[in-house]
């Protein structure tokens, strides 16, 4: 059974005081992040696991900002015991 991440219906939720410009992008976002989140099930299903990395932040000038991320990806064979 795939687990369900309820991306869209947790943007769509957060985005009903927006402007229909922004709750557009966030719905981009929303389905972007659900796609993101379906191919790392299934890396993961194909024997890697994949942790998620803040790279960098965006920031626009204007106080709002956005992290921008890079995928790590360990091989079965050389995961380390934490």
């Amino acid at each position: 059974m795939t687990p369900q991440t309820r991306v869209k219906e947790r943007a769509e939720e957060q985005s009903s005081a927006m402007s229909a410009d922004q709750q557009a992008m966030i719905r981009m976002l929303a389905n972007d992040l659900h796609r993101l989140n379906h191919s790392i099930m299934k890396a993961v299903d194909a024997g890697v696991s994949v942790e998620l990395v803040r790279s960098a932040r965006h920031h626009g000038g204007d106080g709002n900002w956005g992290d921008l991320l890079i995928p790590v990806i360990v091989t079965q064979g050389s995961h380390q015991a934490a």
